[in-house]
């Protein structure tokens, strides 16, 4: 069994900031890449941002510039700061593994998903 558990979301005003983190745990032997993706009503979900295992981050062009990624490697957690928010940045938010498990296997997991609002 693997879990990831998102944190850290809620309402902020326009410009204000937020800082999610997941915890992953359980069965792990390693993990390769981590991410944030979110999801708007009506919408897709889509990536907003993607860490390695060694460090090498990629953004969408929509958050390039106001959110940082970055992850504890001991921790096996990930974290999205997120700055200079927008009314556009409201969705729920979910976190992403890709995980070597203990049975020899790579999975990608998910988290439940946090909600983030961005209003006045």
């Amino acid at each position: 069994q693997v879990q990831l558990v998102e944190s850290g979301g809620g309402l902020v005003q326009p410009g204000g900031s937020l800082r999610l983190s997941c915890a992953a745990s359980g069965s792990i032997v390693s993990i390769n890449a981590m991410g944030w993706y979110r999801q708007a009503p009506g919408k897709e979900r889509e990536l907003v941002a993607s860490i390695t295992s060694g460090g090498s981050t990629n953004y969408a062009d929509s958050v390039k510039g106001r959110f940082t990624i970055s992850r504890d490697n001991a921790k096996n957690t990930v974290y999205l700061q997120m700055n200079s928010l927008k009314p556009e940045d409201t969705a729920v938010y979910y976190c992403n593994a890709d995980i070597f498990t203990k049975w020899g296997r790579f999975q990608s997991s998910w988290g439940q998903g946090t909600q983030v609002t961005v209003s006045s």
